[in-house]
């Protein structure tokens, strides 16, 4: 018996075939609608539903680039079960490059959300609502925030068995466990039963071409371990190195950053990460390690000041904390 169609939205896609459809959010003054874009590939053989989706804030880039070439890789002709992609989430964050909504809310804080809600609340029940429900896995796909950069890497719950293989298989130089937060979509969805990767790579507002090679990978990786694909790899990749406890280290001092640590790079507590000058070169403050670890995230700002957080450490651990 041929699979039965993939109904979402206004819409039904046939076992074998994609297609994309636009859900309405909002509109503007000027009288134009504001859309959710939806790919839906729904593969002739039957397998699981998940969703990925980018740019839930508007200046993170790199996921909607990782889900374009993710869906240029698949033909629903061979694909076993169905993808929904939402590339962009907050699009009129991602239209002014801007990590909020136009009322300053944040939306991975709006979740569930609410029809009757703020605009942010409205996109989040929109997108629980017609993708999530839909889906029993989820990759969600992230930069760091403004002025910061990140080693490739999963965050997710890595208590829960089922979410840490899915870790596992993705593959990332590194995989945190983090805890949930309260108006996440990694929370609302795993209230639903759904199961959530969230990448973090690269920068805001920047295409960095290793964050984009490294999470279109790894979500081949999970698509693989799921049974929806054969694997890509011939080889197994290198584990992922596990941290269970990070943390920032923060500047000592106000100056002019020069950071010697780079992404992926093992510290060891004490070790000498960089410096802080004054506007004549004299040299301010060193910044050390406060931590053993693998430098996950760094920032990018030329000028610090005390207090602010300069180099993420990551420990890595074989086991939980007690």
């Amino acid at each position: 018996m041929p699979r039965e169609s993939f109904e979402i939205g206004p819409v039904r896609v046939r076992a074998g075939r994609r297609q994309s459809l636009a859900l309405p959010i909002t509109r503007l003054v000027t009288g134009a609608d504001v859309d959710l874009p939806v790919r839906v590939v729904h593969g002739r053989e039957e397998g699981p539903t998940i969703w990925l989706d980018a740019a839930i804030h508007g200046d993170e880039a790199v996921g909607v680039e990782v889900v374009r070439q993710v869906l240029a890789g698949l033909d629903p002709k061979t694909l076993r079960g169905t993808i929904v992609a939402v590339p962009i989430v907050n699009v009129l964050g991602f239209m002014t490059g801007s990590r909020y909504l136009p009322d300053r809310r944040d939306l991975n804080r709006s979740f569930p959300g609410s029809p009757r809600g703020s605009l942010a609340g409205r996109i989040a029940h929109l997108f629980m609502t017609e993708v999530v429900q839909r889906c029993t896995v989820g990759i969600d796909l992230h930069t760091g925030s403004d002025r910061r950069t990140n080693l490739p890497q999963i965050r997710a719950d890595l208590e829960d068995p089922g979410t840490r293989a899915l870790a596992e298989a993705f593959a990332a130089p590194a995989m945190l466990h983090a805890r949930l937060r309260d108006g996440s979509l990694r929370y609302a969805a795993r209230e639903r039963g759904a199961k959530v990767l969230l990448y973090e790579a690269g920068e805001a507002w920047r295409m960095d071409p290793w964050a984009v090679q490294a999470g279109v990978v790894g979500v081949q990786r999970v698509l693989a371990a799921l049974g929806m694909t054969d694997p890509v790899e011939e080889e197994p990749p290198p584990p992922s190195a596990v941290s269970w406890r990070s943390g920032w280290v923060r500047a000592r001092g106000t100056g002019m950053l020069h950071l010697e640590a780079t992404l992926g790079q093992r510290v060891e507590k004490g070790e000498r990460l960089g410096g802080l000058f004054d506007s004549f070169g004299k040299r301010v403050r060193l910044v050390h390690a406060d931590r053993a670890g693998i430098v996950v995230g760094r920032t990018e700002a030329p000028l610090v000041s005390s207090g602010d957080a300069v180099v993420h450490i990551a420990e890595v651990e074989d086991q939980p904390p007690a």
